[in-house]
């Protein structure tokens, strides 16, 4: 089976009106190093969130209440991570919708993970720490993305 057409009717999706435009893929080791350092910083983030996972887990086995609104959170740091990790992939490919796509999320996922932060008794301190290091890996993230480097590599389309 081949894979990129169905992955097409998932851009279409995911891109918009954007999800035909394709840049040339940059050469440039800047934009590799940042590609690389931003694959990085999301798998720590992916790390982060089975970390949290686990230590859910294992204070559940122990009869510890770990509540709905910890494992709801679990659930969509894994969740996000994984569809940046999905965006990645196709900005690599040169797709501007996921580059675009990248750069939205990883400016607005740590804005909320650190609001939800902020709110007294959502959640435990652990997983009130483990947002604050997610939103600060996403922050990073954000940061490469909006290097001239990579803003220069991925050329807003003609209308």
């Amino acid at each position: 089976m081949q894979l990129e057409p169905v992955l097409r009717r998932l851009d279409r999706i995911a891109g918009g009106r954007q999800a035909d435009h394709r840049v040339a893929v940059s050469d440039d080791p800047k934009v590799r190093r940042a590609f690389t350092a931003i694959t990085v910083l999301l798998a720590a983030g992916f790390v982060l969130g089975l970390a949290t996972v686990v230590v859910a887990l294992v204070m559940t086995s122990r009869g510890d209440d770990v509540g709905f609104a910890v494992w709801m959170r679990c659930l969509v740091v894994l969740a996000i991570t994984t569809t940046l990790f999905y965006f990645l992939w196709r900005a690599r490919a040169g797709w501007y919708w996921a580059f675009r796509r990248l750069q939205l999320f990883s400016r607005i996922f740590p804005v909320v993970a650190l609001v939800l932060a902020a709110i007294p008794g959502l959640y435990p301190f652990w997983v009130v720490t483990e947002q604050i290091l997610f939103a600060l890996l996403l922050i990073g993230v954000s940061d490469y993305l909006q290097s001239d480097t990579m803003r220069a590599a991925f050329p807003k389309p003609r209308r």
